[in-house]
């Protein structure tokens, strides 16, 4: 079936958004993306005439060329190469989230090439007031199990900003950021590492309903689509 030649309504609005911010420079490690290139990918889903279904990938990590334990300030704004490893940003997810009902997908790989994911058909965050609040509902499992239901409810964390429900800093001991509860099932933002590896305790990139807290994974993406 050919796409149809109409833009999706949800990327123009992104792009709305990112003109405002598109001077602003972003730290992105070994990458030096900055907002401007941000731009440019979303033009470039624009013109590829995908439905408006789509989804929109708001986190990805494939190979660890992008450092994840940063700031608030970037994780607010975003991060990364969006063909690679990549972090949106809460504000765009936010806005993203606001107008329409998503859905979330929750794709990941091991290193052994086993594939799994995790579907939730029910995905927002609040606004910033309130620390970009969490709310998923809705599981199908896809091999993966639910680790994000722990993390409902929760407020965003980073090492400089402690929002999580423990008297510790998760992002912290844990080395990423996150929904942080009391701490993490899931550490998608975690340090890259190899596989099974026990020799710092879930610091990795962790999906523990699926490989348990002392197995990085080799890739993961979080994506999100408008359901009617």
């Amino acid at each position: 079936m050919t796409p149809p030649t109409n833009r999706p309504d949800e990327l123009r609005e992104q792009l709305v958004h990112h003109r405002s911010v598109a001077r602003r420079p972003l730290l992105a490690g070994r990458c030096h993306y900055n907002r401007l290139q941000l731009l440019r990918h979303m033009k470039e889903e624009l013109s590829s005439g995908y439905p408006p279904s789509r989804p929109q990938v708001f986190q990805r990590r494939t190979d660890g060329s992008v450092n994840f334990y940063r700031p608030w300030s970037q994780y607010k704004m975003g991060f990364g190469n969006p063909a690679r490893e990549y972090w949106l940003g809460l504000e765009s997810l936010f806005h993203l989230t606001l107008r329409k009902r998503y859905e979330l997908l929750v794709d990941m790989e091991d290193f052994s090439g086993n594939m799994a994911f995790a579907r939730y058909s029910s995905f927002s965050i609040n606004p910033e007031s309130d620390g970009y609040r969490l709310h998923v509902s809705g599981f199908i499992n896809g091999g993966a199990g639910d680790a994000l239901s722990y993390h409902n409810g929760q407020k965003f964390s980073t090492f400089d900003k402690d929002q999580d429900s423990w008297p510790g800093n998760c992002a912290k001991s844990y080395l990423g950021a996150f929904w942080y509860n009391i701490c993490h099932n899931a550490n998608p933002n975690g340090v890259y590492r190899w596989g099974a590896d026990g020799t710092i305790y879930a610091v990795g990139v962790d999906w523990y309903q699926w490989k348990g807290h002392d197995y990085s994974l080799k890739t993961i993406s979080m994506k999100i689509r408008p359901v009617q």
